[in-house]
């Protein structure tokens, strides 16, 4: 029944990368590939309406924010998902009727360190919140999620700190195989697809070994963990080439928690069809704003009496006012200018996926990147 209600299908491939263009079936609608997804772990966006979600769109008519993320390990603290369950499902708690993916906690695994301890059969961790113990099994993640009611469950993985020994990135990567099984076998709602998770440190030959292990069963989706956490983008990038290709072509490639507008596009050429990240919220509440010409910080004197808005195309509620206001709220410390900033920041993002689509249509997509590629070199040199 899941094969029917989520099916990956590829609408155009790129003639120089690995890039392609797609259409993801969810029981809450389609998803054009490749997309970005804006992180809402509590329910919530921070600081952004579901209302304004759904407009912060790359050009008037075009497709919005399409799918967006929730935490497993959050949401069963607060407000509990048994609540959100008694409530309708996280579809009706939160007022979006877009696809959801929900996160296990297997990041939680590795950024509550301190907090946890990992054996075979679980993670068990203290509350950040309020001390208390929590089991966290492979089983329990899927109960969570399917009492979530998202769309997309992601199974509960061993992320690991690097750098690592070679023996504790097999050992993490290998129990990350054995509970992704395990998860698939809890799974009993036949409306939410289930997503295994490549790990592998950044060891080619163990995340190659890792992506074809987990090929073998009958997920509808694959995503690649444990990048984009301190280790130089070349490295990233290393790891997305040796992985990919191991992959099912026939299902979505999820890279989590990525990123910057040129990682993104750098996975995109090598075949990955969706991302996340808290990126484009987190720095539009610090006064961060993404553009094509580069990031501009608008807490900066440089803007007191600046007139023009921050992107002139650009069709967001942040772009109807002047880079002068907009700082003029930051310095006031007014709510309204990380509101306008976050708004702006996922519009920008949403233009850049929808760039990509439209540039590997017309075979235009390694000119979108080295644009972005030049970008990026710029940048660097001005910081120097």
């Amino acid at each position: 029944m899941t094969e029917r209600l989520f099916q990956y299908r590829c609408l155009a491939n790129d003639s120089q990368t690995d890039a392609r263009r797609g259409l993801f079936s969810t029981p809450h609608g389609d998803v054009q590939t490749p997309t970005f997804m804006p992180v809402g772990t509590q329910a919530t966006v921070k600081g952004v309406t579901t209302d304004q979600l759904r407009q912060t769109t790359a050009t008037l008519g075009d497709v919005t924010a399409q799918m967006i993320l929730g935490n497993t390990y959050h949401l069963a603290l607060r407000p509990g998902h048994d609540v959100v369950r008694n409530l309708g499902g996280l579809h009706q708690f939160m007022n979006w009727d877009g696809p959801i993916l929900t996160d296990s906690g297997g990041f939680q695994v590795f950024s509550l360190s301190s907090l946890r301890q990992v054996d075979e059969q679980a993670a068990t961790f203290r509350s950040h919140i309020d001390g208390r113990k929590i089991v966290l099994t492979p089983e329990h993640s899927i109960a969570i999620q399917e009492s979530l009611g998202s769309d997309i469950a992601m199974v509960l993985d061993h992320v690991i700190a690097l750098p690592a020994s070679t023996e504790a990135v097999i050992d993490a990567t290998e129990r990350s195989v054995r509970w992704a099984q395990r998860c698939l076998n809890a799974a009993s709602r036949a409306d939410q697809a289930r997503f295994a998770i490549v790990q592998g440190g950044l060891d080619e030959t163990i995340r190659a070994q890792c992506a074809r292990d987990l090929s073998a069963h009958p997920f509808e989706g694959f995503a690649i963990g444990g990048l984009s956490v301190g280790e130089p983008p070349a490295d990233m990038y290393r790891i997305l080439t040796a992985t990919c290709p191991h992959l099912p072509a026939e299902k979505p490639r999820y890279l989590m928690g990525v990123g910057r507008p040129i990682d993104m596009l750098e996975g995109i050429a090598r075949g990955v069809d969706l991302f996340d990240c808290v990126m484009p919220t987190r720095n539009g509440r610090n006064a961060f704003a993404f553009t094509d010409q580069g990031p501009l910080k608008l807490r900066n004197a440089v803007h007191r009496e600046d007139s023009r808005p921050i992107e002139t195309d650009c069709p967001c509620p942040a772009c109807r006012h002047s880079r002068a206001y907009l700082r003029h709220l930051f310095v006031a410390g007014e709510m309204l200018g990380p509101i306008l900033l976050s708004i702006h920041n996922l519009t920008y993002y949403q233009r850049v996926m929808h760039q990509a689509r439209e540039a590997i249509l017309a075979g235009t997509f390694s000119d979108l990147l080295e644009r972005h590629r030049t970008l990026g070199r710029d940048e660097q040199a001005k910081s120097v």
